[in-house]
């Protein structure tokens, strides 16, 4: 038989399409051409196959070669068919049986010896190969992040002539098959606990409305002077936030395994905490490239994005932020695919008050004229401050740094605690966290009464907030009231999330000064 199919994985986003290489050979002039949609590596591929296959002491026909890598409309990028294809030539060539390649699937370059090589990106091809109730076969660098998915037979070996040995019944299937003693390094491990909250001297207004963020999912802007805490608070967040459940870690996993990063497979189990430079770009943020990929608002996927020094991030790129922060995902639109990575993050910015960072405090003096501190605000866009719910000031504190931290402070774990609590009730109240509850489910969810209604009348219309500002602020006291387990929001709870706005009332005090 002149023909045989070897069945791969591409990568296209976060996922692993099913690729079928189809290889037939005629007679006619040696050629071997490569169809399908073939970028430069994939088309460079005819070398490598070549040589790996004479090298592994195998015979590359002298015929007319023709190998299809279908369906033809997907975009076939780097180096990831090889090895498929090497088994396709001598399967067709009669080299190789082709029915153990029914229910095998391979991912990895070859060199010119015949040695396989790592290409990465192999979780989804992985989580793929579970639906298609196939095996895999792998380098074995690769092989590591593949048995993750721990119900998939992972096939690996070094080379070429082993996996041809193994076809043909020459060499033990189990001595191929990853060892479970290795997946036994693959448990989760529990993430970094040495930050702690109880470090933060002071700061307790700060320190709550993290707890309040953590309990509800919420997005959280500090604004302050220098050196008062605001990234040492931000840094703790991860501590007092539930572990990630097995699906979250999976969606946060993949993610990270398509990413040009390297990907830390012990660390699969760890909420992310990512903290990109002001200087990024707009791509690096959010997302795209000539070969669309995750960018950083993706890898925060279901953990935390830290953005230090907001304002001087370009303005065009926070925008971008814009979208994520509403919907959970990034749209990457090009002519060939659209590609979708989810990015479902809690946003925690800092900032300074002004350009010297001394406005409003009590022990320095601000040397900004009116003008350029309303200037400097005006970077944040309207738009983008009414998806962050809590706006924290961070005063310098009042503290001798050179004593022990009060054993007043409780600790992360402390905090975790309630924050857990809060979570749990809201999932059994609405099946999902404050931040995700649709606008029109709140009055359902918490009706308000006749002094409440006063009361937000009366903050609407001296803070002139929007629609948006309106249903965070109820969205934020009902998670005050979840972690004082109280069923109704009370007028106190509006007053303490009103008192989170003081972006608000920096620009209602820079309004009366001019």
């Amino acid at each position: 038989m002149s023909f045989s199919i070897v069945r791969s994985r591409g990568a296209l986003g976060i996922d692993a399409p099913e690729v079928t290489i189809e290889t037939h050979l005629s007679h006619g002039l040696p050629a071997f051409n490569l169809v399908g949609l073939a970028e430069t590596a994939v088309r460079e591929s005819k070398e490598r196959v070549r040589s790996a296959i004479i090298n592994s002491g195998f015979e590359f026909p002298l015929k007319r070669i023709t190998v299809n890598l279908a369906p033809a409309d997907i975009p076939k990028t780097g180096t990831r068919f090889d090895l498929a294809i090497a088994l396709g030539i001598l399967a067709s060539s009669q080299q190789i049986p082709n029915d153990p390649l029914v229910d095998l699937e391979c991912i990895a370059e070859l060199a010119l010896d015949g040695s396989l090589r790592a290409v990465g990106r192999t979780l989804p091809a992985a989580m793929a190969c579970i639906a298609a109730k196939r095996d895999l076969l792998l380098a074995e660098s690769d092989a590591r992040e593949a048995c993750l998915v721990d119900t998939l037979t992972v096939i690996t070996t070094s080379n070429l002539q082993s996996i041809c040995a193994h076809l043909l019944n020459d060499e033990d299937r189990a001595q191929l098959v990853y060892q479970p003693t290795i997946r036994a390094d693959l448990t989760p491990k529990v993430g970094d606990k040495t930050l702690d909250l109880s470090e933060v001297r002071g700061q307790f207004k700060a320190r709550k409305a993290l707890e309040i963020a953590a309990a509800g999912a919420h997005n959280v802007i500090m604004v302050g002077p220098p050196g008062t805490g605001k990234t040492m608070l931000a840094s703790r967040l991860l501590g007092i936030l539930p572990e990630m459940t097995e699906q979250e870690a999976f969606e946060s996993a993949r993610i990270r395994s398509i990413s040009k990063q390297t990907f830390d497979v012990n660390t699969w189990r760890h909420r992310p905490f990512r903290s990109p430079h002001h200087t990024c770009s707009q791509i690096a943020l959010i997302g795209g490239g000539s070969v669309p990929g995750p960018g950083e608002v993706s890898l925060a996927h279901n953990g935390v994005l830290f953005l230090d020094e907001l304002p001087h991030f370009q303005r065009h790129t926070l925008e971008v932020l814009r979208e994520p922060l509403e919907t959970g995902e990034v749209v990457v639109a090009r002519a060939a695919a659209v590609n979708r990575f989810p990015a479902n993050f809690q946003l925690i910015a800092a900032m300074n008050p002004c350009p010297c960072g001394n406005y409003g405090d009590q022990r320095s003096e601000c040397i900004c004229r009116i003008d350029q501190i309303e200037k400097y605000l005006q970077k944040i866009s309207g738009p983008l401050l009414d998806r962050i719910d809590l706006h924290v000031e961070v005063p310098r504190a009042v503290a001798d740094y050179h004593r022990s931290p009060a054993t007043s402070n409780e600790s992360s774990q402390t905090v975790a605690l309630r924050v857990a609590n809060a979570r749990k009730i809201q999932l059994k109240r609405q099946n999902m966290l404050n931040q995700y509850l649709p606008n029109k489910a709140l009055n359902e969810v918490s009706p308000l009464g006749e002094p409440e209604l006063r009361f937000l009348d009366k903050a609407i219309e001296k803070l002139r907030l929007s629609a948006r500002s309106y249903f965070k602020l109820l969205k934020v006291a009902r998670t005050i009231a979840d972690l004082e387990e109280s069923v109704p929001i009370s007028p106190q709870h509006l007053g303490e999330a009103l008192g989170f706005r003081c972006i608000d009332k920096l620009h209602a005090d820079l309004k009366l000064l001019r």
